[in-house]
């Protein structure tokens, strides 16, 4: 793969497209496709441990729960059972991973029509503390 092409695929989706086009993709993918989600997954940006997905745009049924959508990530990334995933909706809130996507959509969907994913390890809530030096 080319720089360039590289360094486009690190830019977040919002930056890549401009708001009317990411509208227009939604319109589109819902006409096409009404009983499925338009969902936007991406790494965190500073999650170093994780790789990249082949692949941002996801079409999810509305049936599927978080925690089910968790999985295929998983496997699309081809995690070890031993490793963690940890799944940000809309860069803001942990959902219940019962809820199905349908739910999640409604109540997290973006502006343009998109809901977007963050995937990181654990990392993503905290970084260590220093520890503190004892007094003398």
């Amino acid at each position: 793969m080319a720089p360039f092409e590289k360094s486009m695929e690190m830019m977040p989706f919002k930056q890549r497209k401009c708001l009317a086009t990411r509208r227009d993709e939604v319109c589109s993918i819902r006409s096409k496709f009404p009983n499925k989600l338009p969902v936007i997954v991406e790494r965190y940006i500073q999650e170093k441990t994780l790789p990249l997905l082949d692949k941002t745009k996801f079409l999810v049924p509305f049936e599927l729960t978080l925690g089910q959508f968790l999985c295929l990530l998983r496997s699309k990334i081809s995690l070890e059972s031993t490793e963690a995933l940890f799944l940000l909706v809309a860069e803001k809130s942990m959902s219940c991973m019962s809820s199905s996507m349908g739910e999640v959509y409604s109540l997290y969907r973006d502006t343009d029509g998109f809901l977007y994913i963050t995937y990181a390890s654990q990392e993503m809530f905290g970084a260590p503390q220093p520890a503190a030096s004892l007094p003398c």
